[in-house]
């Protein structure tokens, strides 16, 4: 795991995935018993013709244009589902912003440096860790912006 190989401290949450639940992220919140807030989805977005991974709090959605503008590009859309499975390894509801097949630049909402820790997705539904966001960045190579919006 690149967490282990970079002595990057980090707690993983594991639960009981409803595929029925119409949440990904509200569900991995409600299940480990975080605030919401404290929970980020991990989305692939397309700026200007480059998959792009977006970091933001499962409780809030995804602002486009400012994704665009964190990384100094025109125009974002959600990328293809099948294209996002494909690039990262994951399926979709279990993309984690952590080894990917293919390494994609990423931003981090900014609101993450308000905890002391996050959790995103450790690479499949029901699978969570926990890491410092610093940590998270780090790791890959993210850049923190406002992208989020509630």
């Amino acid at each position: 795991m690149a967490l282990t190989a970079a002595g990057t401290p980090f707690t993983v949450h594991s639960y009981d995935h409803d595929p029925a639940h119409p949440s990904y992220g509200q569900e991995a919140a409600e299940a480990m018993g975080v605030s919401p807030d404290r929970v980020f989805k991990t989305l692939v977005a397309d700026v200007d013709g480059a998959l792009t991974v977006a970091v933001v709090p499962v409780a809030g959605t995804l602002n486009l244009k400012a994704l665009a503008t964190a990384v100094g590009g025109k125009r974002a859309t959600m990328a293809d589902p099948a294209a996002a499975e494909r690039t990262t390894g994951y399926v979709r509801g279990g993309i984690s912003p952590l080894g990917q097949r293919k390494k994609l630049r990423t931003v981090l909402d900014d609101s993450a440096s308000a905890h002391a820790t996050i959790c995103v997705s450790a690479g499949r539904r029901g699978l969570e860790v926990e890491l410092a966001p610093a940590d998270l960045a780090t790791l890959t190579a993210a850049v923190l912006a406002p992208i989020g919006r509630e």
